[in-house]
């Protein structure tokens, strides 16, 4: 290993980190200097990202650079213990790829603009420390560092939404959103404990996971003990992964926040959820889940159904993709669920190719807000002869977002249906049906807003931004390649998955 191995995943929590604070130091009349500081940030964050996958070896498995950073003696034992393997490698790029797009479009922000960045960057921060800790305490410590600059980025610069009768105020989203959140923190919480505890009794009082883990392999915990306290985690987590009936906090968030958060909450918060359930309650926890996985797979395919259904009732653009990231987060819960090599690696590969995809999305659906000043599906009509590229990209997202065969979205799913058709029958079946209910209200999507007849009233709109234009076709893009080559995404996440117990 090269030096920069050694200090790769301290220095992709320190750069953001860092970043944030820097910040707060620079002046705040100067918003434009503040926006490029944070591009530099975000990419340095891009460029590290980039190189730890890139440089994962697939053929060696397990985790890679490793680092350990001693913080707190026995009895209480914790360190700042650092290591990716094939699940977390893809994902800490995910995230390295959407906070620099969403810093870049941020160029519009003009309220307290410091304070933004300085919010988004901490947000970043966390998100990166959840995939890349290897200590169960500081991986609660960056969940709630990502989690809590959500409340204010949604509160002080989002928007509310109001369709007649209908309206839900950003603070409301905001609060919503936040009791939501820290509820199921407070799970995760009590459950890390009781692990810790456990643990103690054991005669390992320790928060690392890698020791965890050996102590669940060598059966100190025993099944009643993981029964009781993996529902902790899968419900904790699950709650930021939009679990039903825990999500309704989701497509309000999603509504409210400004175009950044957006695609950040929708592209790797959510995320989070997902991979706490498989690093920590699988790894840790294996006899609980698989006890409890036919309920899990049972809520996700509700998820799944639930999520498409409501996204064909909305009129609100943004809505519809808020219901539609919990249709396809049921995807990724309902292929986890089915403790299947190939079910769980499309699971990943969902998370992969989902955030790339709603994060599009949002971006694209903020580019027509910021002109038309209106999201109602029911007054834009036509939107493709005024803003063909916006138009164009928004139409890859949804066919991805169908599972159209050449895009991401399509191996992902087939590989959590073969997971699910080998595991639970009857709720692949379901889910199958929840893809075809997707095929509907994004077709009707397109076909309306942006492939209709033109309303006069649009006539002055102009297309997305050439900064616009950049990061949407950077998503396409890799929707397309990882649609076309999804290989060298799969040979990382696959020896991530094998490692997995009872996988």
């Amino acid at each position: 290993m090269s030096n920069i191995d050694h200090v790769a995943l301290f220095l992709i929590i320190l750069v953001p980190l860092a970043g944030s604070m820097l910040t707060m130091m620079m002046p705040a009349d100067r918003p434009k200097d503040v926006w490029y500081f944070a591009i530099v940030v975000s990419l340095l964050s891009l460029i590290l990202s980039i190189f730890v996958f890139i440089r994962y070896d697939y053929a060696v498995g397990g985790f890679q650079f490793l680092q350990n950073y001693h913080w707190l003696d026995a009895p209480v034992d914790i360190d700042l213990s650092l290591g990716i393997d094939g699940i977390a490698a893809p994902l800490v790029l995910l995230n390295g790829i959407i906070l620099f797009g969403g810093v870049l479009i941020s160029q519009k922000i003009s309220h307290r603009p410091r304070d933004f960045f300085v919010l988004l960057l901490a947000l970043g921060a966390g998100v990166f420390g959840v995939f890349v800790v290897r200590d169960l305490f500081f991986l609660f410590f960056f969940y709630e560092l990502a989690v809590l600059p959500m409340y204010l980025l949604i509160g002080v610069w989002g928007s509310s939404t109001d369709f007649g009768t209908f309206l839900r105020t950003k603070e409301y989203a905001a609060m919503k959103l936040f009791l939501y959140l820290i509820a199921g923190s407070v799970l995760v919480w009590v459950a890390i404990l009781a692990v810790y505890v456990k643990a103690a009794d054991a005669g390992a009082p320790t928060f690392s996971l890698a020791t965890l883990g050996a102590l669940a392999a060598n059966g100190r915990f025993d099944e009643s003990f993981q029964t009781w306290v993996f529902p902790l985690f899968m419900v904790g987590f699950g709650i930021l992964a939009g679990l039903w009936p825990f999500h309704t906090w989701s497509p309000d968030g999603h509504v409210a926040a400004p175009t950044a958060v957006s695609m950040l909450h929708a592209g790797v918060l959510m995320k989070l959820g997902a991979y706490g359930i498989i690093r920590v309650g699988m790894v840790i926890l294996p006899e609980g889940a698989e006890n409890w996985m036919p309920v899990l797979i049972t809520l996700g395919t509700v998820n799944v159904l639930y999520g498409a259904i409501s996204a064909m009732s909305q009129q609100d653009l943004k809505y519809i993709v808020g219901y539609s990231s919990v249709s396809h987060m049921g995807y990724v819960l309902m292929g986890i669920a089915t403790l299947d090599r190939i079910g769980v690696a499309g699971a990943v590969l969902q998370m992969f190719s989902h955030g790339i995809m709603t994060a599009l999305m949002f971006l694209l659906v903020g580019a027509i807000y910021d002109r038309a000043h209106t999201r109602d599906i029911m007054v834009l009509n036509g939107l493709f002869k005024r803003m063909g590229v916006t138009s164009s990209f928004f139409a890859v997202a949804g066919l991805a977002s169908m599972g159209l065969p050449g895009l991401s979205g399509f191996i992902a799913e087939v590989m959590v249906f073969i997971g699910a058709f080998r595991t639970y029958l009857p709720l692949a079946v379901l889910a199958v049906i929840g893809a075809a209910l997707t095929a509907v209200y994004i077709l009707r999507l397109l076909a309306r807003t942006f492939f209709g007849e033109t309303d006069p009233r649009w006539e002055h709109l102009t297309d997305a931004s050439p900064i616009e234009k950049a990061v949407g076709g950077a998503f396409v893009l890799i929707l397309i390649f990882v649609g076309i080559w999804p290989e060298p995404m799969l040979r990382v996440i696959n020896v991530g998955v094998h490692a997995l117990p009872g996988i």
